[in-house]
C-alpha cells in the first residue's frame, strides 16, 4: 500500500509542477506539443487544441513537451542563434519565457498552500501557547506562564508552534547561554529573558496520558538501567511520594526538579515490590525550564485559515532552504537527503502510524506529507543549477543582462554536467537509503 501511495503522491507532485508551466505556456502562445502522465511508451492519447495527451507506461511524475524546447541549443552554419519558430518557447520574449519556467515551482507552492487550507481547516493551527512552566525554574523566576503565546524566540519570528520547535534543530542551547523571548498575555506582549539551569536526567519515557507510570524505555546507559531499571516496571512512589497515575509521577517531577542528589524509587515488577536508588545525571542538552506546544491543533476561524496556511507554506519553505544551508556549515550531511526509497519508507511509517486513528487523520497525514514534500520540490527546482528550473532561470537572467543568449555550447554543457552530477547524488542516496532500510 505504501508503494502505491507514495506513487500517487509523486505523481501529483510532478504532474501539478508540470500543469504549471503547460497552463502559462499556454496563456503566453507557446505551443505545448504533448502533455503526459508517466514516461515511456503511450498507453493512450488524445489531440485537442494542437496539444497530444497522453497516458504512458511508467505512471510516475509526467512531462510538458514545448515546441522549440532545445531550439536553444541549434545555430546556423556561421554560430549564430536559429531564427525561433512562432509559437515555440523561444519565439517569446525572456520575460515570458521566466514566467513560464517559475511557473512549475510556483504551483507546488500553490498545491502546498491548497493542501495546507484543507489540513488547517479541519484540524486547525498549533498555536505557540505556554503548556508548562517548571516551578521554581528560571523560567517562572522571569515571569513566564502557563497560556502565554510565544510571538517570539531567540530574536526570531513566532507564527506557529513548530517556527518555536525548529530553532532546536538548526541551534544548540549551550549551558549558560540566555533565552530571550517575547510573549503575549492578555493582549500585551512582554519580553523575558533568563539563564536556563542545567537539566539532571534519569534516562526514561513514558506515557504522560497512561492509567499507571509504566515506564516505556530505558536509556541504554542511563542510571536508571545501571540501577537495574527495566521497561515495563511500573513506578508506585518516588522519594516516599506515592505514585499511582503516569499524570502523578509527570506533576511530580514537573514540581520537583531532579538535581545530583539520589532519587529512591519504589517500583512494581512481576506482582512485587523493587525499592531502587538512583543519581541523575547531567543532560548533555539544556533544558529551557518550559514546554512550548507544537503539536496541538487548535480550530481557527475562515480567514485565519487562509493567512496560516500562507504561514504553514513560508514555514516548510525555510525549513527547506535552512536544511540545505546547515549542508555547508556541518550541521547535516548528505547521508541527511532521502530518496525516493526514503521517501516511500516515511510515507509507509506514517500511513502505518496514522491508520488506526481512522480515515480523516489518515487523509490529513498525508496531505502533510504533500505540503513538506511540494515545498521541497518547488525550492529544489528554483536552485540555481543548471539541471532545474533555477538554472533556466540564471540563464535567462544572463541572457536579459547581455540582451543575447548565452553560448549554446557552454550552456548544454553545464546542463549535462549538472545532470550527470544530480545523478550519481541520486544513486548515492538511493543506495544510503536502502542501506539504513536493511540495517532496520
Amino acid at each position: 500500500m505504501k508503494w502505491i501511495i507514495a506513487l500517487l503522491i509523486f505523481s501529483v507532485l510532478v504532474l501539478f509542477h508540470e500543469f504549471g508551466h503547460f497552463l502559462v505556456a499556454k496563456l503566453n502562445g507557446v505551443e505545448v506539443e504533448e502533455f503526459s502522465l508517466g514516461f515511456g511508451p503511450r498507453l493512450l492519447s488524445v489531440v485537442a487544441g494542437g496539444t497530444r495527451y497522453s497516458v504512458k507506461l511508467l505512471w510516475f511524475g509526467g512531462s510538458c513537451q514545448m515546441k522549440g524546447m532545445l531550439e536553444e541549443f541549434d545555430e546556423e552554419e556561421d554560430g549564430s542563434p536559429k531564427v525561433p519558430e512562432e509559437g515555440s518557447f523561444q519565439s517569446v520574449s525572456v520575460g515570458k519565457r521566466a514566467v513560464i519556467v517559475f511557473a512549475g515551482p510556483f504551483f507546488n507552492f500553490l498545491l502546498a498552500f491548497l493542501c495546507a487550507v484543507a489540513v488547517i481547516g479541519t484540524m486547525g493551527v498549533d498555536q505557540p501557547v505556554i503548556l508548562r512552566v517548571d516551578a521554581g525554574s528560571p523560567a517562572a523566576e522571569a515571569g513566564l506562564g502557563t497560556g502565554d503565546t510565544v510571538t517570539r524566540f531567540m530574536g526570531e519570528k513566532v507564527i506557529i508552534g513548530r517556527d518555536y520547535d525548529s530553532w532546536y534543530t538548526f541551534h544548540d542551547l549551550k549551558e549558560g547561554q540566555e533565552i530571550t523571548l517575547t510573549v503575549l498575555r492578555d493582549g500585551e506582549e512582554k519580553e523575558l529573558s533568563f539563564v536556563p539551569d542545567v537539566r539532571y536526567m534519569l534516562g526514561m519515557t513514558y506515557n504522560v496520558d497512561a492509567d499507571e507510570a509504566v515506564i516505556n524505555e530505558v536509556g541504554e546507559g542511563s542510571p536508571l538501567e545501571e540501577a537495574g531499571v527495566r521497561p515495563g516496571d511500573v513506578v508506585t512512589a518516588i522519594d516516599g511520594t506515592e505514585i499511582t497515575t503516569s499524570r502523578e509521577m509527570y506533576d511530580y517531577f514537573s514540581s520537583h526538579r531532579l538535581s545530583g542528589e539520589p532519587v529512591a524509587l519504589t517500583l512494581r515488577r512481576d506482582g512485587g515490590a523493587v525499592e531502587v536508588s538512583v543519581v541523575p545525571v547531567k543532560s548533555s542538552t539544556v533544558y529551557p525550564g518550559f514546554t512550548c506546544n507544537y503539536y496541538y491543533r487548535e480550530k481557527v476561524s475562515a480567514p485565519s485559515v487562509i493567512r496560516y496556511s500562507f504561514t504553514e507554506v513560508r514555514y516548510w519553505i525555510l525549513t527547506v532552504i535552512r536544511s540545505l544551508g546547515s549542508m555547508f556549515t556541518g550541521r547535516f550531511s548528505v547521508n541527511d537527503l532521502s530518496g525516493p526509497v526514503g521517501v516511500v519508507d516515511i510515507v509507509g511509517q506514517t500511513y502505518e502510524a496514522a491508520r488506526p486513528e481512522g480515515a480523516l487523520i489518515t487523509l490529513m497525514n498525508m496531505l502533510n506529507l504533500v505540503i513538506l514534500l511540494s515545498a521541497n520540490l518547488g525550492v529544489m527546482n528554483l536552485l540555481p543549477i543548471p539541471a532545474v528550473d533555477g538554472g533556466r532561470l540564471l540563464f535567462l537572467a544572463i541572457e536579459a543582462v547581455r540582451g543575447k543568449p548565452m553560448n549554446r555550447k557552454l550552456e548544454m554543457g553545464a546542463q549535462m554536467a549538472a545532470i550527470i552530477l544530480l545523478l550519481l547524488l541520486m544513486v548515492y542516496v538511493m543506495f544510503h537509503d536502502v542501506t539504513m532500510l536493511l540495517r532496520h
